[in-house]
């Protein structure tokens, strides 16, 4: 099989008119399980195409889909669910410009990631794959990881293409989405990355979207993708995503894979002879596949290695350490000083878990060791060690009892003790979905007996999806670690003990109880259904609106130092954006990042909206004492929302209170900001009510001369009214076509329906 590998660098790909009806089938779906199909005659190469999205997992050709066994070593970086955290759009991006070089150097033409899918519920097995619960994190980062992915000459895929927020029947199963919510949360991120990045390729998802697979709508991926958000590039399916083929390449799905061993290009090749599918739709899709190759060997080689190993392990660490998000460190416990003894408890000291499992599974090439990490930065003389509990399925009572003995023990005889706690890796994965939010019993109970001998306890965390945190209000210090990838250990020694000051947030909403979470009664849906029940109302935008109590609020993170916030400032500027300003002060004695979030509101609006909802962030470094002004942008069209009416973005004029916080629940500085709104005309029909009649800009003043005729010729109205009752304004939902009936029978009434139907076709008419 020829291949972009092996091709000379100057192949002239040719143009879909060059091939055969049976050829242009044929690439549309997958040679194997990694490859496109070459075609040899015109001498179009295969190219490759593997997992990521936290690095590269090149298989050898036969290898197992899920194994890791057969993958080249490659730079495991924190997954999406630490990354994310960082919110840091420039570190994001030097990770991305990382993976694009490597797999540039293995000469793979598409990376698969980013997966920006919202964390709709916490026990999505997938959620260490995905940045947040909010759009504008995923869609910001996103585009940061897409861009700098693409800037080494290879390609991204964007995924999964579109509400794909569960594992359990996922193949099948339909997410039943309302329309403002499919737009405004569950679409925004990819709409943000495709137009801020074009990714080379978008990924459908497996899932049916309100009934219909993502394989095969063409609403979602032609409509949607390409018509109204200018995607030029190819979609290819994830891996046995395909229902139909043919309705499949109709709706605008161009690449299958993996292989279908050429079923389905036959399928293509009749329904082309037949008539019951034209042949431009397949010269598009194929043209499509034709343009992926193009620029694969137009980019092939930009970086030709060999692979600075040291380097990007260097780059892992840091972006390790800013992935970690302190959620408490009462009295100052962090960061741990050199001369004080340590305990380490937990069986993830030995046994790290820094990657989820599934297909994103990386083969590192190397992983750090936590405590040699540890004793390079305590000395030797004051790091003590114990296991505290097993990871075992079913581990046996009487080694449960001894370890958690052995550790209270240890944890008596030093100065601090840290738990390392977490959820182990059979419990969260791509394929299922977990049970609970729960750490595991026998962890929960080693914290009770630990903390009963030792108040200074700190609890470093590893998990994939949020955990509930019973000891919070008992437990000093608590370092959310999330998964950190291979150099996620010394990453940890060095926010311990200082050497790294921790900045991350929280891009997901830590719950009390899994009973308070937005979609716990409508997850995971029922006979292939799952029905979206809380609408826009995801994450902290539910907690928020019903008050309900969480462990830790979305954006919440501390630090080691202390910011203060000056008031804000808000203007708009001449394309319609908000620029907010806003003074933030480093006002203790080490340097530092702090994560500025603007969250806007509209009270009174015209829609149901949350509470707030966060508009623009930036990270900020700061120097102790140092004061910057930092300048937030919030795009005129993030203001907008889907109106159901018109099937379109509508910014709604008014007074926006902006907020400027350090987290959904810490707002720091508020500001007013007068917006001007979309102008509405809405069509009329005879359902439409009289005050939307009366507000259509033409034929609105003369129904208001017309309704107040009437009203002056409905004797008696006035007497049998209670005294203050507008009857003007109770008419104001009611359907114009019944208004007919308020003039009591007299033919000569001011509203007939001659004349509602030519008022109807007067504001329909197109105006000049």
């Amino acid at each position: 099989m020829t291949d972009v590998n092996t091709t000379p660098e100057h192949t002239t790909i040719p143009d879909v008119s060059a091939l055969t009806l049976e050829e242009k089938a044929s690439l549309t779906s997958g040679a194997s399980f990694w490859y496109t199909k070459p075609i040899d005659r015109v001498g179009v190469p295969a190219i490759m195409v593997t997992d990521g999205p936290h690095g590269l997992r090149k298989q050898r050709e036969g290898g197992d889909h899920l194994g890791i066994g057969d993958s080249v070593p490659a730079t495991c970086f924190p997954p999406a669910v630490g990354l994310g955290s960082s919110w840091d759009v420039e570190l994001v991006h030097r990770v991305g410009e990382a993976l694009g070089a490597e797999t540039s150097i293995e000469r793979v033409a598409v990376l698969l990631g980013p997966g920006i899918n919202i964390k709709r519920s916490p026990l999505c097995g997938r959620n260490f794959e995905y940045l947040s619960e909010d759009p504008v994190v995923s869609g910001v980062l996103g585009a940061a990881i897409v861009r700098g992915i693409q800037s080494q000459g290879v390609g991204t895929s964007l995924k999964h293409f579109a509400a794909n927020n569960q594992e359990d029947d996922r193949m099948r199963s339909s997410s039943d989405i309302d329309p403002r919510p499919l737009r405004e949360i569950y679409l925004r991120g990819f709409q943000r990355v495709v137009e801020d990045a074009q990714p080379w390729t978008v990924m459908c998802s497996y899932n049916r979207i309100n009934g219909v697979y993502a394989s095969e709508d063409p609403w979602l991926l032609t409509q949607v993708l390409r018509d109204e958000w200018g995607f030029d590039g190819l979609v290819v399916s994830d891996w046995g995503a395909v229902n139909e083929r043919v309705p499949g390449l109709a709706a605008g799905m161009d690449l299958e894979m993996p292989s279908s061993n050429g079923a389905t290009d036959a399928q293509i090749v009749a329904a082309v002879q037949d008539g019951s599918l034209d042949e431009s739709v397949l010269d598009t899709a194929a043209g499509r596949v034709l343009d992926l190759v193009r620029k694969a060997t137009d980019g092939g080689g930009a970086v030709a290695g060999p692979l600075d190993v040291d380097a990007h392990h260097a780059l892992a660490r840091e972006a390790a350490g800013r992935s970690m998000v302190l959620l408490k460190n009462e009295g100052g416990l962090l960061p741990l000083r050199t001369q004080q003894s340590v305990a380490l408890i937990g069986a993830f000291v030995d046994k790290p878990r820094f990657q989820g499992a599934g297909s994103s599974m990386i083969n590192p090439t190397r992983v750090d060791d936590l405590p040699l990490e540890i004793v390079a930065q305590a000395g030797e003389d004051f790091v003590f060690q114990a296991q505290g509990f097993s990871i075992a399925v079913a581990p046996d009572p009487a080694e449960v009892e001894r370890l958690r003995a052995d550790a209270v023990a240890l944890a008596a005889k030093n100065d601090v003790a840290v738990l390392f706690l977490g959820l182990p890796a059979r419990l969260e994965s791509e394929g299922y979905d977990r049970e609970d939010i729960d750490l595991p019993a026998d962890q929960l109970a080693l914290v009770d007996a630990v903390l009963e001998v030792n108040p200074n306890t700190v609890v470093v965390l590893s998990n994939g999806g949020v955990v509930a945190l019973p000891f919070a209000d008992r437990v000093p210090a608590i370092l959310e670690g999330w998964l950190l990838g291979q150099a996620g250990g010394g990453a940890i020694a060095d926010v311990l003990y200082g050497q790294v000051n921790p900045s991350g947030k929280l891009t997901e909403t830590i719950p009390v109880r899994l009973e308070d979470t937005p979609a716990y009664l409508d997850f995971p849906g029922e006979f292939s259904h799952v029905r979206y029940g809380e609408g826009l109302f995801v994450g902290y935008r539910w907690y928020d609106a019903r008050r309900t109590e969480v462990a830790f609020p979305f954006g919440h993170g501390l630090s080691y130092t202390t910011f203060s916030y000056a008031d804000a400032a808000a203007v708009v500027d001449a394309d319609g954006d908000v620029e907010v300003t806003v003074a933030v002060t480093n006002t203790g004695d080490r340097a530092g990042r702090e994560v500025v979030q603007v969250y806007t509101s509209l009270p009174g609006g015209a829609v149901q909206r949350p509470v707030r909802e966060l508009k623009a962030f930036a990270s900020v470094a700061l120097e102790p004492g140092e004061t910057r002004a930092v300048t937030l942008t919030v795009r005129r069209k993030d203001l907008a929302y889907w109106d159901i009416r018109l099937d379109a973005w509508v910014v709604e004029g008014g007074e926006y209170v902006v907020d400027v916080a350090a987290s959904s629940r810490d707002i720091r500085s508020t500001v007013p900001v007068t917006v001007d709104g979309d102008p509405i005309v809405l069509p009329l029909s005879r359902t439409s009510s009289i005050g939307e009649v009366m507000a259509h800009p033409v034929v609105g003043p003369m129904v208001q001369a017309a309704i107040a005729q009437m009203m002056g010729t409905m004797d008696g109205v006035a007497d049998i009214m209670p005294e203050g009752v507008d009857a003007s304004k109770m008419m104001e939902s009611f359907p114009i076509g019944r208004a007919g009936m308020f003039a009591m029978g007299d033919s000569n009434g001011a509203i007939n329906p001659e004349m509602i139907d030519g008022l109807i076709a007067m504001a329909n008419a197109p105006q000049d």
